[in-house]
């Protein structure tokens, strides 16, 4: 746990439900290949620390495939091919802003700039998506949105497609900003866009007195 999400969330490790959670985690990884690797679980949380989230982007479990998953939602590491849904996310913000489509899906830019890119569940079994969901990382990650959602500060929460957006209830819409539509998968990219989401955070943040995100990721080249 980051020292900076310490005072906020470090006690759910002490629940009960947590440390039956860990000792499931520990199980699977003992029958095969879990995404992502154990040292990068909590990733998000330690690309973007507590007191600088200003935006968080909510999604639903890691990738599944090999090398894939690393911790940020819809994120992959650099030489690993860009997923399908975050193209679609790229597509839109070349729509939206202008920004070229980068030559990787490597989103430590954005997270190193207050977009807390965090996944609902935390772990997944390889190339079986959904396989920890109701484990009890909804529990984990729910106090994560709450404890963003009960800071002083004002933050845009983006959620994206139905699942996402079950947190609501979660969120005080009166001192927060929220960014909905639909999910940027294959399935729903037809609604996805045209939403101009990118456009709806920044201004968001300007209401609140924050600088926009810098949303251009840099190409690494091959």
């Amino acid at each position: 746990m980051p020292e900076s999400w310490r005072a906020a969330v470090g006690g759910e490790l002490e629940q009960p439900y947590f440390k039956e959670l860990t000792a499931f985690v520990e199980e699977e990884r003992a029958r095969g290949p879990v995404f992502p690797p154990r040292d990068e679980v909590l990733a998000a949380l330690h690309a973007t620390p507590f007191d600088r989230v200003k935006v968080l982007v909510l999604g639903q479990d890691p990738y599944h495939g090999e090398g894939q998953g690393h911790g940020l939602c819809f994120s992959v590491r650099p030489g690993v091919r860009t997923p399908p849904s975050l193209r679609n996310i790229y597509k839109e913000m070349q729509a939206d802003l202008g920004h070229p489509v980068p030559d990787n899906g490597y989103l430590m830019p954005w997270a190193q700039q207050g977009v807390l890119l965090l996944n609902a569940v935390l772990t997944v079994r390889s190339g079986e998506p959904n396989s920890h969901k109701n484990k009890g990382w909804e529990r984990f990650t729910d106090a994560v949105i709450r404890a963003v959602a009960a800071r002083p500060e004002p933050a845009v929460f983006v959620l994206w497609g139905a699942y996402a957006q079950k947190k609501l209830k979660l969120i005080d819409t009166e001192r927060h900003a929220v960014v909905a539509g639909a999910h940027p998968s294959p399935l729903s990219a037809k609604k996805f866009f045209g939403s101009r989401p990118f456009s709806q955070i920044d201004g968001a943040l300007a209401a609140q007195g924050h600088e926009p995100i810098d949303w251009r990721i840099p190409d690494i080249g091959r």
